[in-house]
C-alpha cells in the first residue's frame, strides 16, 4: 500500500527557524489535511512526547510517519548510540512509527549556513570500515526495538554522492534499508531512477522532493552552503522540477510505504498550500503512471 504524506518542512523550516517561523503549527496541519495528506514526519512544533504527537495529528485524521534522528556513529560505538537514542525511539514508537530515519551527522555541514557545501566531510577507507558495521549493528538494535531504519543520504553529509550510496549499501546488511531522497540523489549528480533501479529491494521510505536546475548549478558555481541553496529554491514540490518521478516508481515496483513530500522552501517565496497542493497531485498521476497506486 502507498501513502502520501508531508513534511511540516514545506511550512517551518527544521534547520532555519525563522524561515516559516511565523506559521502556526494548526495551519501547516489543517492545510495539509485539506489537501489529501494522510501522515506527517516531525517538525520542530509538533510535541515530542509520543501519545501527544498521535494525539494532535489524529484532530486532523492525519498519522505520524517518522522523525529524522541524527547518528554520530563515527564517534561511537552502536550500542552506545542505542543507549543513547532511547528516549527517542520510544516517543516514535509511541507515536506510532513504523521506521526510524537516521543520517549520520558527524562533521555536516548542511545545517551550518555559513559552511559551503565543498567543505563536507568526506569518509577515509579507515572510517568507513569503522562506520559501515557500526550501522548495521545499530539498525538490528533498532529491529529489535521494532522499528525499521531507514538511512537518509544527504547533501551536506558523509553519504551524499551516489558512490557513496552504493559504497554505504554494499557494506551494510540487510537490516539496514534505503531512504530514497529524489532531491538530495539528483542535487548531488546522481540518478534516481538509477539508484531505484538497484536498491528497489532494500527501499524503506521515500522522500520526494525535485531540484530546479539552474539553482542547484549556481550553488556549485558559488560555493554556496546548503541553506542558502534552499533559501534561494533549489527545492520544489515533484513534477515542478528535473527529477524523472515516472521512472522513478516504475523501478521499485514492489514499493509498499510512505512517499513524503518534503520540499523545503521559503514560505514568503512559495506559498506551503499552493506548492503541496501541486506536489500530491503530481505525485498522484506519477505513482499511477508508474504503475504504484
Amino acid at each position: 500500500m502507498i501513502r502520501i504524506g508531508a513534511n511540516p518542512i514545506c511550512w517551518s523550516n527544521d534547520d532555519m527557524h525563522e524561515i516559516g517561523g511565523n506559521i502556526p503549527l494548526e495551519t501547516c496541519l489543517s492545510e495539509a489535511s485539506e489537501i489529501g495528506i494522510e501522515g506527517m514526519e516531525k517538525g520542530h512544533k509538533m510535541p515530542s512526547d509520543g501519545p501527544a504527537l498521535k494525539a494532535k495529528l489524529a484532530e486532523y485524521g492525519m498519522v505520524f510517519v517518522s522523525g529524522w534522528y541524527s547518528t554520530f556513529l563515527l564517534e561511537r560505538d552502536a550500542d552506545a548510540e542505542f543507549a543513547a537514542a532511547q528516549e527517542d525511539l520510544k516517543w516514535r514508537k509511541e507515536a506510532g512509527a513504523e521506521v526510524l530515519i537516521v543520517c549520520e551527522c558527524t562533521r555536516t555541514v548542511h545545517g551550518t549556513k555559513s559552511a559551503p557545501l565543498s567543505t563536507r566531510p568526506v569518509l577515509t577507507d579507515a572510517e568507513w570500515a569503522v562506520f559501515l558495521p557500526r550501522m548495521t549493528r545499530f539498525a538490528e538494535l533498532v529491529k529489535g526495538f521494532g522499528l525499521q531504519l531507514v538511512y537518509h543520504h544527504h547533501m551536506g553529509t558523509v553519504v551524499q554522492t551516489e558512490e557513496e550510496v552504493d559504497r554505504f549499501m554494499t557494506g551494510t546488511g540487510p537490516a539496514v534499508k534505503l531512504l530514497l531522497d529524489t532531491g538530495h540523489i539528483t542535487w548531488a549528480g546522481g540518478d534516481a531512477v538509477s539508484v531505484a533501479k538497484k536498491y528497489a529491494g532494500r527501499i524503506g521510505h521515500i522522500h520526494c522532493k525535485d531540484v530546479r536546475d539552474e539553482v542547484a548549478k549556481k550553488a556549485a558555481a558559488e560555493n554556496w552552503s546548503f541553506l542558502d541553496a534552499v533559501v534561494e529554491g533549489v527545492y520544489t514540490v515533484p513534477g515542478d522540477g528535473k527529477v524523472d518521478y515516472v521512472n522513478v516508481f516504475k523501478s521499485v515496483p514492489g514499493y509498499s510505504g510512505w512517499v513524503v513530500i518534503e520540499a523545503e522552501q521559503d514560505p514568503e517565496k512559495a506559498n506551503p498550500k499552493k506548492y503541496v497542493t501541486m506536489g500530491f497531485n503530481n505525485l498522484n498521476r506519477f505513482l499511477k503512471e508508474g504503475g504504484l497506486k
